[in-house]
């Protein structure tokens, strides 16, 4: 039941949500990362690997943040890069399950642009 909840919120994030199991086969894309990757496949690549997106060195370095996932539960969250073009930060983050298991990661993108749209404003929110 939870799921459904669970998959809006993301559904409706603004930012790019990419989840992958720990064979980096990418598990889902929000609506935001399918648009934002799509000159890459888009949701097509969803059931491919994450690997496949990226070079040897990036590979490298994903490969290093899931045994650092591993290694403790209490190792979540580690801040891949900033983007200044697009002034925004970018995260890999730890997915465990009820035992604290890890299962999996997500990137998730964070833009750092102040928002434009007037509080509470319903007759223009999208």
């Amino acid at each position: 039941m939870l799921s459904q909840y669970f998959k809006s919120i993301t559904d409706q994030d603004r930012c790019a949500v990419v989840i992958c199991n720990l064979k980096h086969e990418i598990l889902y894309m929000n609506p935001a990362a399918a648009e934002r990757y799509k000159k890459s496949g888009g949701a097509a690549l969803v059931g491919k690997s994450l690997l496949g997106c990226h070079n040897a060195d990036s590979c490298e370095t994903i490969n290093k943040v899931i045994a650092w996932f591993s290694e403790s539960s209490d190792n979540n969250i580690v801040y891949t890069y900033r983007n200044e073009k697009e002034n925004k930060d970018v995260y890999m983050v730890a997915l465990r399950d009820g035992e604290k298991n890890l299962i999996g990661y997500y990137e998730k993108h964070e833009y750092r642009n102040q928002e434009t749209m007037k509080l509470y404003d319903m007759n223009n929110a999208k």
